[in-house]
């Protein structure tokens, strides 16, 4: 292999072999150092030697940006490396490497701390409403509705009547201050500050938003891309915690046994006959609002007396289809999939029965009570039977209090219906509703 002293008259005049596609010129001086021409006539110094065994070979760079002394120097410098053992390429691609995750590290940095709020929320909102255990969401449809009511942006005109003096359009959620902050500025201080403002208008909304903040912070916490932006603390400080209102349980959020018979009577003379019917059932059923709002008519079992709800809790449950609400809903029209169907709502089913029920409440000179009090007046009247309380829980999807119940008592759909016959039987002697089951035929009218 010819060696000739690199000059720059000769790395000028170097050229490439005839029929060749390159050709490489070694310097006399400096091992390992080259120049290698192509045939299309571009030149780069080159440093070639051996290591372990193998030939490995290097680009310095172009004659036209290195000096023969430079390119004679790195040569000399790559030699010393190799003849420890060193290889210089993975040196480089270490380098390289390191200075892609020190650069990729400041851009996540910047990026954690200047992630808003409301990404983050956005990122968490679509995450848990996707997701599924065992092919069940892990949100309902209220619950999303709950979490998009939080940060609506507010200015709609209300589709319900106002109140003197109340806005004719919506308000803001109660989290949408903390959706405009820094995910890295969220602290106790802020929280402990945003608990003081909302508490003074909504104290029972702020303090269920502030429930499903603290979820939302837990899986940010969790969240590869979130989890450093998180301060730890921002909603267990006992500073935070002491300002978040108690939940109030409704005490007279239930009929009494004297109510029964003027809510009936009420109820019954509503001119929408679904409404009147979706009414009675969540009083006869203890179901929740949405429970029966969306039974669907291939949930109905007229053969085996049983209605199949979609259970928020347990995702679905089955309970007995008693006498008297059974004539109820064989006579409803079958517009469409759902029992309690609706001309008007674009979902197709009973959307808005209160505005009904607050009429038929002041008709009957009642005190107001809330849809879910219905569902909490089973429960209440059902003592007056002395049904076991388990009985009444398995029907209305709670979940076991005991040990028994939760682990040995599982009761057959019989003995539920023995017993949630005596219940609607009680109730209807008090509301003066007159039915025989063997007599009656399907139809609201044909009771007394």
């Amino acid at each position: 292999m010819k060696r000739e002293n690199f000059t720059a008259a000769r790395v000028t005049g170097f050229q490439c072999a005839p029929n060749k596609k390159q050709s490489i010129f070694w310097d006399g001086k400096t091992p390992g150092l080259g120049l290698r021409v192509t045939a299309a006539g571009s030149k780069a110094f080159i440093f070639e030697t051996r290591l372990n065994g193998q030939t490995i070979r290097m680009t310095i760079g172009d004659p036209r940006n290195w000096t023969i002394g430079d390119a004679q120097a790195e040569a000399s410098r790559l030699k010393v490396m190799t003849d420890q053992g060193i290889d210089p390429r993975q040196v480089i691609a270490d380098a390289i490497a390191a200075k892609e995750t020190k650069a990729a590290a400041l851009v996540m940095q910047d990026a954690r701390e200047s992630v808003t709020v409301a990404e983050a929320w956005q990122a968490y909102v679509t995450e848990r409403s996707a997701a599924k255990i065992d092919g069940k969401p892990v949100w309902g449809e209220k619950h999303k509705a709950h979490h998009a009511y939080f940060v609506q942006a507010g200015g709609v005109k209300r589709k319900r009547g106002t109140r003197p003096g109340e806005s004719k359009k919506t308000r803001p959620g109660v989290l949408v201050p903390l959706m405009k902050l820094r995910l890295s500025a969220l602290d106790a201080d802020v929280m402990a500050a945003w608990l003081d403002k909302e508490t003074k208008q909504a104290p029972t909304t702020a303090a269920q938003a502030f429930r499903a903040f603290r979820a939302f912070l837990t899986w940010c916490a969790k969240h590869k891309t979130y989890s450093a932006a998180v301060q730890a603390g921002t909603c267990q400080s006992d500073d935070v915690k002491n300002r978040v209102p108690s939940p109030k349980i409704k005490k007279d959020d239930s009929l009494r046994k004297a109510q029964i018979k003027p809510w009936f009577e009420a109820v019954r003379k509503i001119g929408n006959p679904v409404i009147a019917v979706y009414l009675q059932g969540l009083l006869l059923t203890g179901a929740r609002r949405n429970e029966l709002a969306t039974l669907r008519w291939h949930d109905v079992d007229f053969q085996w007396k049983s209605l199949t709800i979609r259970d928020k809790v347990e995702g679905e449950r089955t309970i007995p289809l008693t006498p008297y609400l059974e004539h109820l809903i064989a006579a409803l029209p079958r517009r469409n999939e759902f029992v309690f169907s609706s001309q008007t709502a674009a979902s197709g089913r009973v959307e808005e029965p209160r505005i009904q029920h607050v009429k038929a409440l002041k008709a009957a000179a009642l005190p107001a009570l809330s849809l879910h009090g219905l569902r909490r007046s089973f429960g209440t009247l059902s003592e007056w039977v002395e049904v076991p309380a388990g009985i009444v829980a398995q029907i209305m999807g709670h979940k076991p209090s005991a040990i028994a119940e939760k682990h040995y008592i599982q009761r057959e759909l019989d003995l539920l219906h023995l017993w949630h016959v005596k219940i609607e039987t009680w109730i209807l002697e008090q509301a003066g509703v007159k039915f025989d089951a063997t007599q009656a035929k399907p139809g609201l009218h044909a009771v007394k």
